[in-house]
């Protein structure tokens, strides 16, 4: 394993807490190769939850053979955009909502990062929650029982780990999701052999197709619950790696680390789901413990273990980029205060979905859709411009409203704007009562109950026009750009 960085720290209580926030970081800082991406993206992604996206996955009606394209395609395609993306940080050296005022101009990135810091902000919340009701159900199971008390206890554990390890920063965090990538490893495939007798292979492969309507829709949702969920964060980690680490190995590792994990975990989730309907009426309210079902109970101590450790290291990671979001949205404090105004947000939230929330899949997906959409057409104008460019960012300037990047760079803001209006409207989210008013440009293809209205091609519609629009408009300002001394 290649060293970690030396990272600027001050010491509270004898331990190190990171002090780069959307600064640049500093040419002897940055060490390491492109391999050490692999640990932090594999023990964020490999979470069982991911079992559970089977279940989502199907419910699409679609064949488990079509659940399988679905879930590896769209699991490795997204998570390539993650990678690169992630070519940024190495480019730069800061993260990348940072990165992103190229685009988008100094005082227009903070459109962007708004919706960057309220996506991660949801992510780390949701996995908190999860945790927390997994580990009830553990407790339940083994007699312990699952009350408001076991999930109180279980709140202040899961959510002082996330919190700590947000707040330490990069170094601490590199070397917990190595730990966290072994013991999650190891305990997913024993899940996985118990679990294996559950599988009925007639009962699957029974399972009928469904239409390209559906598949698209699924399709589409992976990548926005996958590799779109983790763009707008790609560089924040990258951006310790010296300016001539490999791009490419920059983009396979960190699409290795990212895609092993959940592109198997969906298919076994499929498998298993597929085998007994029941489960995936379960997993509807508890995404995680309802998989303790088909376990041993001597297993279960195991199981709860790698399940909150799964979901700790993408959460861990989401309060991370989540805090950096939120300063680059213009809060004016140190990076790890940050982290705690977003801690208790999370706390928040979590409380609400794990005490008072009477179902976790349909709000679930509805966030995921409405903030994908515009994260999708970030993605599209950030890729676009990256592409456009020759040479490194220009750090300082990055930092500087009067610098080349400007303050507002109308193109790419407008695009943004006009993608996320058009992809609103080719989305429906009619469970969730709030999001009633999305689907409004559906009716030449059906309208909000027709064939294509959960095809969730509005995120498709969103990254294509970010790409078009600034590929075929914004090449001259990047050159006059890149042409100031």
């Amino acid at each position: 394993m290649s060293e970690i960085p030396v990272v600027p720290e001050a010491k509270v209580g004898g331990v190190g807490v990171e002090l780069n926030g959307v600064n640049a970081v500093a040419a002897a800082e940055r060490h390491g190769r492109p391999r050490d991406l692999f640990w932090p993206w594999f023990a964020a992604n490999v979470s069982v939850l991911a079992v559970s996206y089977g279940s989502f996955v199907l419910g699409f009606g679609i064949s488990f053979w079509q659940a399988t394209f679905v879930s590896v395609g769209g699991v490795l395609l997204s998570y390539v955009l993650v990678g690169l993306v992630a070519i940024a940080g190495k480019r730069g050296s800061a993260p990348t909502m940072t990165l992103s005022r190229a685009a988008f101009g100094v005082d227009g990135n903070r459109l962007p990062s708004l919706v960057s810091w309220l996506l991660t902000l949801g992510w780390e919340t949701s996995l908190a929650a999860v945790a927390v009701l997994a580990t009830a159900t553990v407790l339940d199971r083994l007699g312990a029982g699952g009350g408001t008390g076991t999930k109180l206890v279980a709140l202040v554990v899961v959510v002082g780990l996330i919190v700590l390890g947000g707040t330490l920063g990069f170094r601490v965090i590199m070397r917990m999701q190595r730990w966290i990538t072994v013991v999650t490893a190891v305990l997913t495939v024993l899940y996985i052999v118990f679990a294996a007798g559950s599988i009925d292979l007639d009962a699957v492969t029974a399972i009928p197709a469904g239409s390209t309507a559906a598949v698209v829709g699924a399709f589409t949702m992976v990548m926005t619950g996958f590799g779109l969920g983790w763009a707008n964060a790609a560089a924040d980690y990258s951006r310790y790696l010296p300016r001539d680490a490999s791009s490419r190995g920059v983009v396979l590792w960190t699409t290795l680390g990212c895609s092993i994990g959940p592109a198997v975990l969906l298919v076994f989730g499929a498998l298993l789901v597929g085998s007994s309907p029941d489960l995936g009426a379960r997993v509807a309210q508890d995404p995680v413990g309802a998989l303790t079902g088909i376990l041993p109970t001597w297993f279960l101590v195991p199981f709860v273990v790698v399940a909150v450790l799964g979901l700790v290291g993408g959460a861990v990671m989401d309060i991370y980029s989540s805090g950096l979001a939120l300063l680059n949205v213009g809060l004016r404090v140190p990076r790890p205060v940050a982290v705690l105004v977003d801690g208790a947000l999370m706390v928040a939230g979590a409380v609400y979905i794990a005490f008072f929330s009477q179902d976790f899949l349909v709000p679930f997906q509805g966030f995921l859709i409405t903030l994908g959409v515009p994260i999708a057409a970030w993605a599209g104008i950030f890729l676009a411009d990256l592409a456009m460019r020759r040479g490194d960012y220009a750090e300082a300037e990055l930092l500087d409203p009067r610098g080349r990047y400007g303050s507002v760079r109308p193109l790419a803001v407008g695009t943004m704007l006009v993608a996320t209006f058009l992809g609103w409207g080719l989305v429906t989210n009619s469970g969730a009562g709030w999001l009633t008013w999305q689907g409004y440009l559906l009716g030449p293809i059906g309208g909000r109950e027709g064939t294509w209205a959960y095809a969730n091609l509005g995120v498709l519609l969103a990254f294509a026009v970010g790409v078009v629009v600034v590929a075929l408009l914004g090449r001259s300002a990047v050159r006059r750009q890149e042409a100031r001394a």
